[in-house]
């Protein structure tokens, strides 16, 4: 592990004020901080029930919705509202608590999506 002064330890500069300790770029330019893009998938909306490493708690899933992060957050409030249960976004998947897949399949294929059952 390197310690702050192997690494310059460059916090703050007159001429550009406070700056990133990654990439040593003033906070305004810097490209570390900014979150990747998530990658293009193939345009198909999948919906799946997992339990793994959930303790045994089914949750739906919802895949491939090719959406920004602000209306995928949006589309994943209507989506628990809908099923009545809550749940979050991560990392553009929509996580609804419950076996909730029937539901979810039949709302999206409403809102003019074409999604698809993954899994058993």
């Amino acid at each position: 592990m390197k310690s702050k002064s192997a690494s310059g330890g460059l916090v703050y500069s007159t001429d550009g004020g406070r700056m990133c300790p990654q990439c040593r770029q003033p906070l305004a330019q810097c490209q570390c901080s900014k979150a990747p893009a998530r990658p293009a998938g193939d345009g198909v909306v999948r919906v799946g029930r997992e339990t793994k490493g959930r303790g045994g708690k089914a949750v739906t899933l919802v895949r491939g919705l090719p959406l920004d992060d602000g209306a995928l957050a949006t589309l994943g409030k209507q989506l628990r509202t809908a099923c009545g249960s809550g749940g979050t976004v991560k990392d553009g998947v929509v996580e609804v608590q419950g076996d909730h897949v029937e539901r979810v399949l039949a709302w999206l294929t409403a809102q003019g999506y074409k999604p698809k059952r993954t899994g058993g």
